[in-house]
């Protein structure tokens, strides 16, 4: 018996199957978290090895590239880069997605093992780095103060980290630019020297004045007593008061020769907050763990805790990805009830009863349910992926169930009564049903298999729409008829209806358009040539419309958010740098009023040593985040106010460089979308000059916005060259003089003040006005072994020389690169007028130039999607080659395949939207869509043939039969992906070209399936041709009788 045979006649057990798999369904989507993308990890690894002192060139040639080679061996690596600068080196390892990093952890640390020997000995242990999308913070806020800002440390560290580290789920709570407490003793040098003093004296001084000891015990009757030296300092007003040597008898204060400041720690760094001076709090949280509830739970922990603090500290939001999360969430639901609504509507107008309509769109419900089960299986998490997986998904979950319930009512009509007409009906379209979804299938499923970013990302995609596709084959071949024969009854059609009702006007009107459509066939098969004719023309003239797309890798969203990097000249002391940062911030405020909130950080902060990692830092870079107003507030998009804003900053005259990006909350900002422009060779002025040559040239160029070159300007230093005959004479060495140095103007550690449980340095040095000129270098005093003074200037020369830059590699060799971000320009465009522009200049010897970055990443993924289509195409084939059991059937069938992808140039072309990964997946999302409605068609004629009807009569008959569910799987597709295309959300960015591709396709190839694939059945099939198969089916069933007779009469 078969599946739906049993279904209708078991309906209470078939029905309360499918409440068990809905009410499972429920429970699952009430557990799932809900985050942005699917967790992702990041396949890249960085060692990071510190060897003080050292310069760019010194770092390159004694960490860099012996690491280099030895990493080079190891097994998934992909590409290499690195960036050697002052006392750094950092190389940035980027392996196949999908590699296990543990193995690649362990790979790199046995490379380092064996080259640990070769590095420097004043060279740090190499540090592996992993990254990971949890790394990057889910929430920011900025903070700022008044009276309380040198407290601010102290303060923030008891009342707000600890709290909000104990929420469940974060994994990290960090504060830049945090204005930390130091002790200064700030001397001066003349009046030390009157004294026969030194730094390093004093220095011992306060070390040995301050300090506990224990002294052992003392014991007195019955009891031990420990004795304990009391000599910390309990407050640094003390410090001014100590005893630090005797001069003619008298003593020698500290308050005699220097002056004590307990302030705040100096640093390179400035950080504001709308003009005001403050800091940044930002939270990571744990791998796996729900952003959208620990983005709830911090914010909500932090309105609480704000009353604890004092009243002048201020805690404003900077970015909460929750809200990009939600909003983008919150739009894919509302995308996929108003494709539900649609569909209903679609059904209701074609069927015309409420009982059929419920029918269908219980398979909604069901289909989706189920993908919830399966993303609670996988550990998966609700985000933008699964989202539209589902918004994709719903307008194809009822093609099925309308598919068999439209031959059901057409059964009903005729006069069957409901039972026999449910399984009769079924019975004659279930296994075209089974077809579509596996042609369906075989073009989702692949997607699991794709390599690279594209198959990390939509591997979830296929799997749920394959998941949700194939329920609702199984709902609409066991369900659908069970339900039919409950709830259908016969009810005749009203020839004579008023005109409001359905009988009146939409079913007159459908009989019409059967009747023309039938005229329009008829004239169709007597005119092949010249349809034929027409189609090609068609074919090849939108072929041509994809030379007028341009290509970009990811749609960009919109994030509310512009970020922005400004270049002084290098060496820029922090304060002009200060400066130049406040008048763009003020000028921005005046004309930007979609600018709501402008955090500015100037300068570094060198106490965070990993910032080498993350972007460029020093004091002349200064680094902006405008928060803008919601994409609902404002006519203008984020790419629009950051060219104002790039026009603001252009005409500058101090700024040397700078970058204004619109940050994007798609998967752009997985790749970025920039052009970058890679000149490998060794000699660093010669790249240099053709980079300036090339960057010059590239900003005429139209759309190209932020051109950049990556390796910075060489910086001014002051080098000490000493004079080793006259160090030799005076006793010294290059040590000693270079400790002495550094010790008065960089500061000497003294000792710690130790306070309420935290420790703060206590720094003696020279005071400002003694160490802020050459001449004030050249009269530093170096004590001789004697103990008489001698001056900088006697012993060394001070020369003004210009060093070396950060030094960038790639796949071992020197790289400088020029990167571009187009604006309101198609990245293949821009690189296409690059590459011209390379064309026209000469290239030196020894200099190598590659065109690469998001533009590499688009062709490689694009590369990927072609034999994405090509395995669709052979898996569809054979699907289909085996139901029809036929080598030409799928090629009529799949004759609408190419008109899908005229669809798509014509809509896209019209919309002016480029041609991206995610329209790409879309037309590749139609091949399974398309045929779906030309199997169905092509069933139906071969069923009508085997009836014995004539062959152009047969066609004419299944066309008018099959016109209806056609329309009506292909409207509900199309409606359900209409709100996807014509959003205009939070996030809708992402998925609008999907939309535009799918409806494109699936309209021209819909009209297609109807009048094409008809003239191609004609054509290839032949009169007769089933009658011949039926006359040999015919000769073996009297074959099998005659048999059966002989086997009868000779039992008996």
């Amino acid at each position: 018996m078969s599946i739906y045979a049993s279904a209708v006649k078991k309906p209470v057990t078939t029905i309360l199957i499918f409440l068990i798999t809905m009410v499972l369904g429920l429970y699952s989507l009430t557990q799932l978290p809900i985050d942005l993308y699917p967790e992702i990890e990041l396949p890249f690894l960085s060692v990071y090895t510190i060897y003080p002192g050292a310069s760019a060139a010194d770092i390159e040639t004694n960490i860099t590239r012996p690491i280099e080679d030895a990493l080079n061996s190891v097994s998934g690596l992909k590409e290499m880069r690195s960036t050697s600068s002052d006392n750094v080196s950092v190389i940035f390892m980027e392996f196949e997605y999908e590699t296990n990093l543990d193995e690649a952890s362990n790979d790199v640390r046995s490379s380092l093992a064996l080259i640990q020997s070769l590095l420097p000995e004043d060279a740090e242990d190499p540090t592996i780095l992993k990254f990971n999308s949890s790394m990057i913070p889910v929430i920011f806020y900025a903070i700022t103060a008044e009276e309380s800002y040198k407290g601010l440390e102290k303060i923030l560290d008891e009342k707000l980290v600890n709290p909000l580290n104990r929420i469940d789920g974060v994994g990290n709570v960090t504060l830049s630019g945090v204005p930390g407490r130091e002790i200064y003793v700030e001397v001066d040098p003349r009046r030390m020297e009157a004294y026969n003093l030194t730094i390093e004296q004093v220095g011992n001084v306060l070390r040995a004045e301050n300090m506990n000891m224990p002294a052992g015990y003392l014991e007195m009757g019955k009891m031990d007593y420990p004795i304990r030296i009391q000599g910390e300092f309990a407050e640094s007003d003390l410090i001014a008061n100590l005893i630090v040597g005797n001069f003619s008898g008298n003593n020698v204060y500290l308050r005699d020769i220097a002056t004590v400041n307990d302030t705040i720690r100096e640093t390179k760094l400035v950080s504001k907050i709308d003009g005001k001076q403050g800091m940044t709090l930002f939270v990571q949280k744990m791998s796996g763990a729900n952003s959208v509830q620990i983005c709830r739970e911090v914010d909500a922990e932090i309105q609480k805790l704000q009353k604890s603090l004092p009243p002048d500290i201020r805690i404003e939001k900077i970015m909460d990805t929750s809200e990009f999360i939600l909003g983008s969430i919150n739009n894919l639901t509302e995308t996929l009830m108003y494709a539900a609504l649609f569909v209903v509507l679609v059904v209701l107008f074609f069927l015309g009863r409420w009982r059929a309509t419920l029918i269908v769109i219980l398979t909604i419900p069901i289909s989706l349910l189920v993908a919830f089960v399966y993303i609670f299986l996988t550990g998966s998490s609700i985000n933008i992926i699964s989202l539209s997986s589902l918004s994709i998904a719903i307008g194809m979950v009822v093609d099925d169930a309308i598919v068999v319930l439209e031959n059901i009512t057409k059964h009903i009509e005729r006069g069957s009564r409901p039972r026999e007409a449910a399984i009769y009906a079924t019975n004659e379209v279930w296994l075209a049903v089974i077809v579509t979804t596996l042609t369906v299938v075989a073009v989702f499923l692949p997607l699991t298999f794709v390599q690279g970013l594209t198959g990390v990302l939509f591997a979830q995609l296929g799997w749920i729409v394959s998941i949700t596709i194939i329920m609702s084959t199984v709902a609409a071949i066991t369900l659908t008829p069970t339900l039919s024969t409950l709830l259908l009854r016969l009810r005749p059609v009203k020839e004579n209806a008023p005109w409001w009702t359905w009988d009146g006007s939409i079913h007159k009107f459908l009989g019409w358009l059967d009747g023309f459509y039938v005229k329009t066939l008829s004239w169709v098969l007597h005119h092949k040539k010249f349809v034929i004719a027409a189609a090609l023309v068609v074919f090849t003239g939108s072929m041509m419309l994809f030379k007028f797309i341009g290509t970009e890798f990811m749609p960009a969203a919109d994030e509310s958010r512009v970020s922005a990097t400004v270049e002084l000249q290098t060496g820029t002391r922090v304060t002009e740098t200060e400066k130049v940062a406040d008048r763009i911030d003020s000028i921005v405020r005046k004309q930007i009023p979609e600018v709501k909130l402008i955090s500015m950080s100037a300068g570094t902060d060198d106490s965070g040593r990993l910032t080498s990692l993350f972007g460029q830092s020093g004091t002349h870079v200064v680094t902006f985040t405008f928060a803008l107003l919601d994409v609902e507030d404002r006519k203008r998009s984020s790419e629009e106010i950051a060219e104002e804003i790039r026009g603001i900053i252009a005409p500058m005259p101090e700024v040397i460089n700078f970058s204004v990006l619109a940050v994007s909350g798609g998967m752009g900002a997985m790749g970025g979308n920039t052009v970058d422009i890679e000149i490998y060779g060794f000699d660093i002025s010669q790249t240099n000059l053709l980079a300036e040559q090339l960057a010059g040239r590239v900003r005429k160029i139209q759309g190209a916005a932020n051109v950049d070159i990556s390796r910075d300007k060489s910086k001014p230093e002051l080098q000490i060259i000493l004079d080793q005959d006259k160090l030799l004479r005076y006793g010294l060495t290059t040590a000693q003089v270079s400790t002495a140095i550094r010790n008065r103007v960089d500061g000497l550690t003294a000792t710690r003040l130790r306070q309420f449980g935290d420790e703060y340095d206590v720094i003696v040095r020279y005071k400002e006005s003694a160490r802020n000129s050459i001449t004030e270098l050249q009269n530093i005093g170096v004590a001789l072994p004697t103990g008489q003074i001698i001056r900088l200037g006697e012993i060394a020369t001070v020369k003004e020389y210009w060093s070396p830059p950060n030094i960038e590699r790639k796949r071992k060799e020197r790289v400088v690169t020029v990167s571009v971000t187009p604006y309101k320009r198609a990245l293949n465009l821009i690189a296409e007028d690059i590459q011209k522009e390379l064309d026209a200049m000469t290239i030196p010897s020894g200099v190598m130039v590659e065109i690469s970055g998001a533009y590499e990443d688009m062709a490689e993924s694009f590369m990927d999607i072609g034999l994405l289509m090509v395995i669709s195409l052979i898996l569809v084939y054979l699907v289909m080659a085996s139901q029809f059991e036929s080598l030409k059937m799928p090629v009529i069938i799949m004759l609408s395949i190419p008109f899908a992808f005229s669809g798509v140039a014509i809509a896209l072309f019209l919309t002016g939207t480029n041609l991206s990964i995610i329209a790409a997946i879309g037309a590749i999302m139609l091949i399974g869509i398309v045929v779906k409605n030309a199997v169905v068609l092509v069933d139906f004629i071969n069923l009508t043939r085997d009836r014995g009807v004539e062959l152009y009569q047969a066609v004419l008959q299944s066309g008018r039969s099959r016109l209806r569910p056609v329309l009506m799987t292909s409207l509900t597709t199309i409606l359900a992906m209409l709100p996807l295309a014509i959003n205009a959300g939070e996030g809708s960015e992402l998925w609008q070209p999907m939309g535009i591709a799918v409806i494109g396709g699936l309209v021209f190839s819909t009209i297609v399936t109807m009048v094409l694939v008809p003239v191609g059945y004609v054509l290839i099939a032949r009169h007769g041709e089933r009658d011949k198969k039926h006359k040999v089916a015919f000769r073996d069933m009297k074959f099998l009788e005659e048999i059966k007779e002989n086997h009868e009469n000779g039992r008996s």
